[in-house]
C-alpha cells in the first residue's frame, strides 16, 4: 500500500499559493515535492497538490493501491462524491485527477486533521518561503 499525503495553501486566499506532497511506502518516505503555482485559492492549491502527486506516482508504480491523506475535508468531500463541484477551475483539476486514477488499483481518500499532515505543510510553506524570499 501506498500513502501520499497532500496539501496546498494560499497566503491569502487568493494569494500566493503552493502545493507539497509526501509518498510513503512501507512506513519510509519514498518522495517528497512541492512548488509555488502564483496566485491562487486554497482549493486550487489543494488540489494541485493531488494533480502533481498522482502524475508522479503514475510514471513510478501503476497499478498500485493508494491511500491519499488530505486535510481539506472539501476535498476529500468532492472527490467521494458527497459534494459537487461548481467552480470550473476546480472542475478542470478533478478531470485530471479523474484521468490519471485510472492508472492504479484501488484509491482511498481520508481526510485527516491539519496536525497530522505537517510534512506536506512544511513543503508547501518552503515553496512559498522560497518564492516570497521569507528567511527564517
Amino acid at each position: 500500500m501506498i500513502e501520499i499525503y497532500c496539501d496546498g495553501g494560499a497566503r491569502g486566499n487568493p494569494g500566493p499559493a503552493a502545493w507539497g506532497f509526501v509518498v510513503y511506502i512501507d512506513n519510509k518516505v519514498i518522495k517528497e515535492q512541492c512548488g509555488y503555482i502564483g496566485i491562487a485559492t486554497n482549493n486550487i492549491a489543494e488540489y494541485t497538490a493531488l494533480v502533481k502527486a498522482l502524475q508522479w506516482l503514475g510514471k513510478e508504480y501503476k497499478n498500485r493501491n493508494l491511500i491519499i491523506y488530505l486535510d481539506s475535508q472539501l476535498v476529500v468531500s468532492q472527490l467521494s462524491g458527497l459534494y459537487k463541484v461548481k467552480n470550473a477551475n476546480l472542475r478542470e483539476l478533478i478531470f485530471q485527477i479523474r484521468q490519471t486514477e485510472s492508472y492504479f488499483g484501488e484509491i482511498s481518500y481520508r481526510h485527516i486533521p491539519r496536525n497530522l499532515n505537517k510534512n506536506a505543510d512544511k513543503l508547501v510553506n518552503r515553496a512559498l518561503d522560497e518564492k516570497l524570499n521569507i528567511v527564517k
